[in-house]
């Protein structure tokens, strides 16, 4: 580095007045348990610096030092990366944390909400509430952050409603390598504006949103089916049958569902966007067949339907907590539907092989509605097509085991040895996989060379970086991947064709 770490110690505590509070180097006590909170525990890391602005100008001072001291820099929001990287993805970034950014207002002529990107969502939802009864679309766990929620995609229940939360965003103030504060929008610096909605991390840190609303629903029906009794095998019916729901092209989008299997069998939820007679006249129980325990719960308030979304949430992740794990994730479409021979294998699959743990799960999501209606090139975010997203998880109250992680693999291995195609869809960057060796390909692309001319004029010295992000158009790490791309497009191409010789 151009400049030792007591003088970036020095320098970040000169821009940010000496007050201690809005800063910590790793030679504070309890340094890693207090401010670095990695929430991988299976990736160690050690940041340069953990900083607490309050103020754009002093974010914009924080990234000049870290410039000149030719230190990398990721933000911090929630801090749920699952590779750690708003911790920078490796040792000796600087981390741009933005909790105290908390502001809120509800301008009651647009309903347009200008947001802090420090906010979680579980305040988010409540501020909205109580600001004139409105919301967006957002995930369902309460302690994850706006900022990268927000800028990656922002999946959850409503989304086949109102689309991602990206497609709420209509404005944003960011600040960029130069340290320039910038207000962005599709009339106001278009190309950072396209580029965050998407791959915020790699341009810069934003500091402010201004979002879109939609008036909270009315009668909302939460529904469960457990399917615990007998052998994974013999639950392959039932999914089956699920699928075949969920690619029906006339689905309507009030309707929301996810399948997640675990130790315990399999469970399919959902929320329904209307009233109890629409759902009951929907019959979902004789769409899915197969023996099971069945439960509806009618809610008429949003707040009580948003903490329901987050109690399941708490009873998957843990409430959000850092644990030792271990993920993969696939996209599907309608196009690269799983065959029924498939599902067979996959599920025979999870009947004889070892886990190494009790705590693992799978998680199919439907997706689609609202989001696939906006252009796939319209914003960075690349999966305008996706049908359902599968995400594969095995926890560890350790170290996760060799056993763990071959069982993980191998159930991505199944489904893209049995889907032709299906890598060709990509990886949504919100489930980051820190093993892909073409991790950028995967999260944006046909995206992907617009987003690298983008970083090569804002971020030509590559300061928002982590191991997937973004690379300057040109640069040797762009080119790089561009190989590994190409080389995972012919193994895939090589692979399927073998398979039908």
């Amino acid at each position: 580095m151009g400049v030792s770490q007591s003088a970036l110690e020095k320098s970040i505590s000169a821009a940010l007045g000496g007050d201690e509070a809005l800063y910590a180097f790793p030679g504070k006590p309890f340094y890693q348990i207090d401010n670095v909170k990695p929430y991988n525990l299976s990736i160690p890391i050690k940041p340069a610096a953990i900083t607490y602005p309050k103020t754009s100008t002093q974010v914009a001072a924080i990234i000049k030092c870290a410039v000149d001291a030719n230190v990398k820099v990721q933000a911090r929001s929630g801090g749920h990366s699952y590779g750690n990287y708003s911790l920078g993805g490796v040792n000796g970034a600087v981390v741009i944390d933005l909790r105290l950014f908390q502001q809120f207002s509800m301008d009651h002529t647009t309903w347009q909400a200008t947001v802090g990107p420090g906010t979680l969502l579980g305040d988010l939802t409540k501020r909205m509430h109580e600001a004139g009864n409105r919301a967006m679309a957002h995930g369902i766990c309460p302690q994850v952050g706006l900022g990268g929620h927000a800028t990656i995609g922002g999946l959850g229940p409503s989304s086949r409603l109102w689309g991602s939360a990206l497609d709420h965003i209509e404005e944003v103030e960011i600040v960029l390598a130069d340290s320039t504060i910038r207000r962005c929008s599709a009339t106001q610096n278009p190309d950072i504006f396209w580029a965050v909605k998407g791959a915020a991390a790699s341009f810069g840190v934003v500091t402010e949103f201004k979002l879109r609303t939609e008036p909270e629903p009315g009668e909302v029906v939460q529904f469960e089916y457990s399917f615990t009794v007998g052998s994974f095998a013999s639950q392959a019916a039932v999914f089956k049958r699920w699928q075949s729901l969920v690619a029906d092209p006339e689905l309507t989008r009030k309707f929301a569902t996810k399948v997640a299997i675990s130790v315990v069998g399999m469970i399919i939820s959902g929320t329904y966007f209307g009233p109890q007679a629409e759902y009951d006249a929907f019959d979902m129980q004789s769409k899915l067949g197969g023996e099971s325990v069945a439960k509806t719960i009618v809610f008429r308030d949003w707040l009580g339907v948003v903490g329901h979304w987050a109690e399941d949430a708490a009873l998957l992740f843990a409430g959000g907590l850092p644990s030792h794990f271990y993920n993969k994730t696939l996209t599907f479409n309608g196009a690269t539907l799983i065959p029924d021979a498939v599902i067979d294998t996959l599920f025979a699959y999870l009947d004889r092989v070892s886990k190494g743990t009790v705590i693992w799960f799978l998680i199919f999501s439907l997706a689609g509605g609202a989001v696939n209606d906006i252009a796939h090139d319209a914003t960075s975010y690349a999966h305008r097509d996706a049908l359902f997203y599968f995400e594969s998880y095995g926890i560890s109250l350790v170290k996760v085991s060799k056993t763990t992680k071959d069982f993980i693999a191998g159930i991505n291995t199944t489904l893209k040895n049995g889907v032709p195609g299906v890598e060709d869809l990509g990886s949504y960057a919100g489930y980051v996989d820190p093993e892909l060796s073409n991790g950028p390909q995967q999260y944006w692309r046909t995206n992907l060379p617009r987003l690298e001319q983008i970083k090569a004029v804002v971020d030509p010295g590559d300061v928002f970086h982590n191991p997937q992000s973004v690379s300057p158009a040109g640069s040797t790490r762009s080119l790089s991947k561009l190989m590994v791309g190409k080389r995972a497009k012919l193994r895939s191409f090589f692979r399927h064709r073998k398979g039908r010789n």
